[in-house]
């Protein structure tokens, strides 16, 4: 039997990539995490709304239904274990019109279906019993959404991965894959020491350059390789006090939930995201966008006071889809789409990946026969 460096190594030290190299390692495999940037989390993990989502929207059948919920489950479970903050706070997604209640109605079904706990239909007066300062005509209330500390979540993966003899190594850079004669991978990494070690499964969930890892792997179809796209959501940040207590969402725009509203661990009112598809990985927020955000906001909450708001930070997302295409779902690709085995490649991990991330990881091993 070929003698490895590591029984897996994982590119990419993102939630979804830690939660991967978690779940090989309760497993009693030894794990290695690869990640590019200097420090954990750098990417789509760091910029986003930490929300844990309850699992509302996704197709029935779909990856992203059944590990949103699953994830979830997890999730909550995990954050109590290890102490990492979280705010159970629930969710109020809201028609501001009649035209929207049909919208409402499709999602209520799609969460029953999708065995979202606790799914309820509220009246307007019901509502705003809860949240005064908000506009609706009607609501849906899902109790299992929150926010969440991520960062602190990661570091909490980390450690469980590094307590079972595992490595999480930073600031090197995956620079390609040879799979081996009998099975398994020789693995090239870069960075200011280049080394190459060997491992019998690996597993690519570096978020935005997933298209990239992919090419380089030898022997990895292009056809199976998606296009990718970047879409960028800026967030602004409310200047006074929260006016709710619970997270606010309008019905979902195409391509993404839309921007909505939550009030963060920290007692802060933060509105985002909006959607923009850009060719190049810029973080920068663009102050002329706040008269935008103000006409959505003012739709659910028409109590927000005139400059108020102020720019806060962006993310970017790794869309399969362009602006004018459906949604699809999750790509988790093992060894029957792509032909390698030993191999998992992840493509797509967007929103709700970090509330799946758990789940994701499960699944992983799973393919991987763990």
């Amino acid at each position: 039997m070929a003698e490895f460096d590591f029984d897996a190594v994982v590119i990419g030290a993102g939630a979804v990539g830690l939660a991967c190299g978690y779940a090989l390692s309760r497993r009693g495999l030894s794990v290695a995490v690869l990640e590019a940037e200097a420090h954990i989390g750098q990417g789509v993990s760091s910029r986003n709304s930490e929300v844990i989502h309850g699992g509302l929207y996704y197709a029935s059948g779909s990856l992203k239904a059944r590990l949103c919920v699953t994830g979830r489950r997890l999730l909550y479970s995990f954050l109590e274990k290890h102490h990492v903050s979280y705010d159970r706070c629930g969710k109020l997604v809201v028609a501001t019109s009649e035209s929207e209640l049909p919208q409402l109605e499709a999602i209520r079904v799609q969460a029953l279906a999708n065995d979202v706990e606790g799914i309820a239909e509220m009246t307007r007066a019901q509502a705003l019993a809860w949240e005064p300062e908000l506009n609706c005509v009607a609501a849906l209330h899902s109790p299992q959404s929150g926010v969440f500390a991520s960062h602190d979540y990661m570091l909490a993966l980390q450690g469980e991965i590094e307590a079972a003899g595992g490595a999480v190594v930073l600031s090197t850079p995956f620079e390609g894959a040879t799979p081996l004669d009998g099975g398994g991978f020789a693995v090239r990494a870069g960075g200011a020491e280049p080394a190459s070690l060997t491992c019998r499964q690996l597993v690519t969930a570096p978020g935005l350059s997933a298209q990239a890892v992919a090419a380089s792997i030898e022997g990895f179809p292009p056809a199976e390789i998606p296009k990718g796209h970047y879409g960028k959501g800026m967030y602004f940040r409310l200047t006074g006090k929260a006016p709710f207590r619970r997270l606010i969402y309008p019905p979902p725009i195409h391509g993404a939930l839309g921007t909505h509203y939550r009030r963060d661990l920290g007692g802060q009112a933060v509105f985002g995201p909006d959607l923009t598809y850009v060719e190049t990985l810029d973080y920068s927020v663009d102050p002329s966008a706040e008269a935008g955000f103000v006409q959505y906001i003012r739709k659910f909450w028409p109590g927000l006071p005139d400059g108020a708001l102020g720019p806060d930070y962006a993310g970017i997302r790794p869309k399969l889809h362009g602006p004018d295409e459906p949604q699809p779902d999750f790509r988790i690709d093992g060894p029957g789409r792509h032909g390698l085995d030993g191999l998992v490649a992840l493509f797509g991990i967007e929103s709700p990946g970090l509330t799946s991330s758990l789940a994701i990881g499960e699944e992983v091993a799973g393919m991987l026969g763990f």
